[in-house]
């Protein structure tokens, strides 16, 4: 039978899972991904579509496909992020110019000072917490640096 007391996380025993990085570093980003959804709900913008323009801002002209597995995203769900980025008037669809049928991205007018205005919130957001969960930038250097050997 299970204790009625463990009702939040500080409660619950998690046991061996404490034990691996990939379910610490999993929680780790839904706790970043929560409170970025909390800073950029009112612009109606995801981790995933902030991604999708920071990509195309400092590589326009990518493919669909290309901007996708950069990110490691399924090509259909790319679509689906361009469509609504699309429409919000961020980013405008070009044929491609060595695949015609393929769609190179990039970013407009609008979007440029849409996504200025967005990273300086982003960036905001992402000092304060490293500022309450890390003792100092050169931990956030190391931890990145870390993150980025993970990754590849």
């Amino acid at each position: 039978m299970q204790d009625a007391n463990k009702g939040n996380d500080q409660d619950v025993d998690f046991g061996v899972l404490n034990e691996f990085l990939g379910y610490r570093l999993r929680r780790a980003q839904m706790n970043f991904f929560n409170k970025f959804g909390e800073v950029c709900a009112d612009l109606g913008i995801s981790p995933g579509l902030f991604a999708v323009l920071a990509i195309v801002e400092r590589n326009p002209g990518l493919t669909q496909t290309a901007v996708a597995q950069a990110l490691g995203n399924d090509r259909s769900a790319m679509v689906a992020a361009v469509d609504k980025l699309e429409s919000k008037n961020l980013l405008e669809r070009r044929p491609a110019k060595n695949d015609r049928r393929s769609y190179a991205l990039f970013m407009t007018s609008e979007g440029q000072t849409f996504f200025k205005t967005l990273c300086d919130r982003v960036v905001a957001y992402e000092n304060k917490m490293a500022a309450e969960r890390l003792n100092d930038d050169s931990e956030k250097k190391w931890l990145l640096e870390a993150l980025e050997r993970l990754a590849r």
